[in-house]
């Protein structure tokens, strides 16, 4: 089995650690600082050999240099956007094979960003800032339409896929859920899990595709609760899914 761990840098950001089974040979994926990863590195003793970046925001790709320079290793990334020292351009569908590795599938996510992607493997999504804990990245390019998109592909993937996003966002979303859903018991029950784990220093992450879609406002647009609580807000009519989660975004940024 993979062994996979969350590394902290900045106030809330995860630099995910994906260690091959029976070996030191590790991905680091989105390493926006790297300080925090060498440190990591030399106390576990571990050999990385590539680095996957998710989109091009800087807290995910300000340490490749100085990791470069330490380390002369392969940098994946999205194909469109800029991403320093960028040596496999990737798009959606594409296959990565690493050694010792599970194989790599590209996921196209944008709307966070215009080349936003996702690595699966392993049974795990690495979706950076598309989809968090209970909530979802902002629109940094394109319109909502773009995102809501990315999400609905992300929700057709098996429900125990394991979520690896990249920040420790869950605690904030959970109350925006709750504003939406306050009769949702998962929703309360997660409130309380999460609590006791940040509590204890821990991560409240991974979550799982199955929770998400229990938990997560932005992948319920279609639910009548939400969809109500929305329009209660705006007090518009929204006749779409699409046009629920428009809302809910911009609901969000002023949450």
């Amino acid at each position: 089995m993979l062994k996979i761990q969350a590394i902290s840098a900045f106030e809330d950001n995860y630099i995910w650690f994906i260690q091959a089974p029976n070996s030191q040979a590790t991905l680091i994926v989105d390493p926006g600082d790297a300080t925090p990863v060498l440190a990591a590195l030399k106390q576990q003793n571990l050999i990385p050999v590539a680095i996957l970046i998710t989109h091009g925001c800087h807290d995910h790709v300000d340490g490749i240099n100085t990791l470069l320079a330490h380390y002369d290793i392969p940098v994946y990334g999205p194909n469109n956007e800029f991403i320093p020292h960028l040596t496999h351009p990737l798009i959606e569908k594409e296959e990565v094979t690493i050694t010792g590795f599970p194989l790599i599938t590209v996921m196209d996510i944008p709307g966070h960003t215009k080349g936003h992607i996702g690595f699966l493997i392993g049974g795990g999504l690495f979706c950076g800032d598309a989809l968090f804990a209970a909530g979802c990245g902002r629109l940094h390019s394109g319109p909502a339409k773009v995102l809501f998109e990315s999400l609905q592909k992300i929700s057709q993937l098996p429900e125990n896929t394991k979520i690896y996003c990249a920040h420790e966002y869950t605690e904030a979303n959970l109350k925006f859920a709750a504003t939406i859903d306050p009769n949702n018991k998962d929703i309360q029950q997660r409130i309380i899990e999460t609590g006791l784990l940040r509590h204890k220093g821990l991560p409240s992450l991974p979550s799982t595709l199955d929770l998400e879609l229990k938990t997560n406002p932005f992948l319920r647009c279609d639910n009548a609760t939400v969809r109500q609580a929305t329009e209660q807000y705006t007090n518009q009519t929204l006749a779409t899914s699409e046009q629920v989660f428009t809302s809910l975004r911009l609901w969000k940024d002023m949450f």
